[in-house]
C-alpha cells in the first residue's frame, strides 16, 4: 500500500550523511507498506492508496526508549514516601523494599493480571511519541518467573503497534532465597540464559554491575555466557558508585552502558574506543532526588555517542514521557537541543542495534513518524510534555490522533 503525507511544514531528522540534525521542507513523503519509499522536494503527482494531510505539522522520527522496566506487578509508592522522608535507595533496598519488593509482588501475581496491567501502560508511551520500547525482565529472578516476564513481553508485542525489544535481566538483583551469590550466577548461566536463548525470548542480556549487586567477576561470567548463546550485552553501570563498570562495558563490547552518573574518565574512554553507546537516564536522577546527573557533555567530548532513555520502572522512575526526559537532559546533563534530539532517535536506535532501520526519516527506513504542532524541535523539551503531538504513524500506519489538537 502507498501512503502519501502532504502539507508538511518542516521535516526534522538526524542525517547520517551530514552527521547533523537537518531541517527540510519536502512537498510530500511516500510510504510503501511499512517503510519510507521517498522524501520528495518537487511536486510529483503520486497515485497513493491513502493520503494524510499533515495540516502544516512539523514531522520527526518516532522516539525510541532504549531502557525500560515495563513489566512489573505493583507500584512502589511506599518506597517513594520513605525516600522523601530521608531514606536512600540502598537503605530502602536493605530493609526489604526496592527491587526485592517488586520480585515478591511479581511472583505472587498471575501472568494474566500483569499482562492486563501492562496493556494499560503502552498507550501512554505511544501518546508521548514513543514508537519503539526496549523492555527488560528482572522482577522474577527465578527461571519460571523470568520466562513469565519475557513471555509477557512477547504477547504484548503481538497485540500492540508499538515495537517492544526484549532484554533478559535475570541479573537485576539476587533473589531473597539465595544465600550464595555465586550459585545464583551459576543458575543464570546454566539454566536461565540457555532456556531464554532456546525459546528466542530475548535479544539482549543486561547485568546490574554495581557495588552491592553483581561484581566485575560475576558480570564477566554472565557476559561470556550471554555471548555464547548469541545474546548481545548491555550493562547498568556506575549508577551509585564508580565500580569500574563503564570500563568493563568497553572490554566486553557491550551495545550500551546505562546510567553512568559515577563513571570515571578511563571507563568512558574505553566505552568510546569500543563503540559502546552511553545511555543516560536523567528521569531516574530526578525521581530519586539525587543531585549528580550523568555528565553527557563530558561523554560526548570523550567521543561517546549518547542516548537518552526513560528508565521507566516502579521504584526509581515512573516518568515515561520522552519529551520530559529530553528537558531534563538539556537542563542538567549538558546536551544541546540537536544532541538530545539525536539521542532519542538515531543514537537510541544504535543502543538497540537498529540504526540501519530506525531513528531517521529516510528512504528504506521504518515509517515511524510524529506530527507536531510546533515550529522547531526546541519546543519539544520547552513544553516539557507531549501534548503538542497531533498524530503518530507507526510502521506506516496512522495509529494515534490527539483529540486535543
Amino acid at each position: 500500500m502507498l501512503t502519501k503525507i502532504y502539507n508538511i511544514k518542516y521535516l526534522v531528522t538526524y542525517d547520517d550523511d551530514r552527521n547533523d540534525v537537518v531541517i527540510q521542507t519536502p512537498k510530500n513523503i511516500i510510504i510503501k507498506d511499512d517503510k519510507i519509499d521517498s522524501v520528495n522536494f518537487k511536486d510529483i503527482d503520486y497515485e497513493a492508496d491513502y493520503e494524510i494531510n499533515a495540516n502544516n505539522a512539523l514531522l520527526s522520527p518516532g522516539f525510541i526508549d532504549s531502557h525500560t522496566h515495563l513489566i512489573f506487578a505493583s507500584n512502589r509508592a511506599d518506597d517513594f514516601s520513605k525516600r522523601i522522608s530521608g531514606q536512600s535507595y540502598i537503605d530502602i533496598a536493605n530493609s526489604g523494599g526496592g527491587i526485592k519488593s517488586s520480585i515478591n509482588s511479581f511472583r505472587k501475581t498471575s501472568k494474566e493480571e500483569i499482562l492486563k496491567d501492562c496493556e494499560k501502560k503502552i498507550p501512554f508511551f505511544l501518546k508521548n511519541g514513543t514508537t519503539t520500547i526496549e523492555v527488560k525482565s528482572g522482577y522474577g529472578l527465578s527461571l519460571e518467573d523470568e520466562l513469565k516476564s519475557l513471555n509477557i513481553i512477547k504477547e504484548l508485542n503481538e497485540k500492540f503497534d508499538v515495537d517492544l525489544v526484549s532484554t533478559f535481566m535475570g541479573a537485576h538483583d539476587f533473589p531473597p532465597e539465595i544465600k550464595d551469590k555465586n550459585s545464583y550466577v551459576d543458575l543464570i548461566c546454566n539454566e536461565m540464559i540457555p532456556e531464554v536463548s532456546s525459546k528466542n525470548l530475548a535479544e539482549f542480556c543486561d547485568v546490574f554491575c554495581e557495588q552491592g549487586y553483581f561484581d566485575i567477576e560475576q558480570t564477566l561470567k554472565i557476559s561470556q555466557c550471554a555471548h555464547d548463546y548469541n545474546l548481545k550485552m548491555k550493562l547498568h553501570a556506575d549508577e551509585f558508585n564508580d565500580s569500574g563498570a563503564a570500563f568493563i562495558a568497553g572490554e566486553i563490547k557491550a551495545v550500551s552502558a546505562d546510567h553512568l552518573m559515577q563513571a570515571n574518565e578511563s571507563g568512558l574512554r574505553n566505552m568510546s574506543k569500543n563503540n559502546v553507546i552511553a545511555t543516560i537516564l536523567p528521569g531516574t536522577t530526578l525521581f530519586l532526588g539525587m543531585r549528580t546527573y550523568a555528565n553527557a557533555r563530558k561523554m560526548i567530548d570523550l567521543g561517546c555517542d549518547v542516548a537518552v532513555a526513560s528508565d521507566y520502572n516502579p521504584g526509581s522512575n515512573t516518568i515515561y514521557s520522552i519529551p520530559s526526559v529530553m528537558a531534563l537532559a538539556t537542563l542538567y546533563c549538558g546536551l544541546t537541543i540537536n544532541e538530545v534530539f539525536k539521542a532519542v532517535t538515531f543514537n537510541a536506535a544504535k543502543a538497540l542495534n537498529r540504526s540501519h532501520v530506525l531513528g531517521m526519516i529516510k528512504k528504506d527506513y521504518i515509517a515511524d513518524i510524529l506530527f507536531w504542532d510546533i515550529n522547531s524541535i526546541s519546543e519539544i523539551p520547552y513544553w516539557f510534555n507531549a501534548d503538542r503531538i497531533t498524530s503518530v504513524i507507526k510502521n506506516g500506519k496512522l495509529v494515534f490522533q490527539n483529540e486535543i489538537n
